[in-house]
């Protein structure tokens, strides 16, 4: 991140979807005063998605890499030319599916960054994602929950952990209801994670745990719709 009258560049991010992208979409809505990174690339594994037409929205390139019976070598290849050519400097995944090539998490080690909703190391690994996740989550009796930022490595959710912020699970809970309220939280959290990342990675220092809003541990199971307060 170079200075131009004093101000920090903001660092050039990748954003990888495979669904909805609604993280996508808050990582794009985040605007502080002095933004740290801006999404550059918009790189999915699958047409038709409604993160692509996010990213068309906001005017981000994209950039459509299947994986389905690729070799890994052939799928990294593509990647990281797709991220060389946008000057990517970290990446942020918001709700893609797919295992990261092993080359090109060597290539941004400690540069990209998961969201994942549970609070890891609970309820993670291959296969837990979306509903499979809150589903697991209630059926073992957990009374709290919450969104994992985490970094990337060559496991599924297995990186080290960046921040969590809590959230209750209320009697009653259905996946769906448990879901929307971990959603909400990752809509906070991401941007700060991510915001936090460039922060460190602009300085030359490596990123500690974030420290969470004093919010995040004002649970109040009451709230119904939220379980936070506001």
């Amino acid at each position: 991140m170079s200075e131009q009258g004093g101000t920090p560049r903001p660092l050039v991010a990748a954003a990888f979807a495979s669904g909805g992208g609604t993280n996508l979409q808050a990582l794009l809505d985040h605007r502080p005063p002095e933004p740290a990174f801006r999404i550059g690339l918009l790189i999915t594994d699958r047409d038709g998605i409604g993160a692509l037409e996010r990213a068309r929205r906001a005017g981000v390139p994209t950039r459509i890499i299947p994986t389905k019976g690729r070799p890994e070598a052939e799928v990294a290849a593509e990647t990281l030319a797709a991220l060389d050519e946008h000057g990517v400097e970290v990446v942020f995944l918001a709700g893609y599916l797919k295992l990261i090539p092993s080359s090109v998490v060597a290539r941004y080690r400690r540069r990209i960054l998961n969201i994942h909703p549970a609070l890891l190391p609970s309820f993670g690994g291959k296969g837990m994602w979306g509903h499979h996740v809150h589903d697991a989550v209630i059926a073992s009796g957990a009374r709290l929950s919450g969104p994992t930022v985490h970094f990337v490595d060559e496991e599924y959710d297995r990186g080290t952990i960046l921040a969590q912020w809590p959230v209750p699970v209320l009697p009653g809970d259905t996946p769906d209801t448990l879901a929307a309220r971990v959603l909400q939280v990752e809509h906070r959290l991401y941007p700060l994670a991510a915001d936090h990342l460039c922060r460190s990675v602009a300085s030359g220092r490596e990123p500690g745990p974030l420290a969470l809003p004093g919010e995040a541990f004002a649970l109040t199971p009451e709230l119904p719709d939220s379980g936070l307060n506001p």
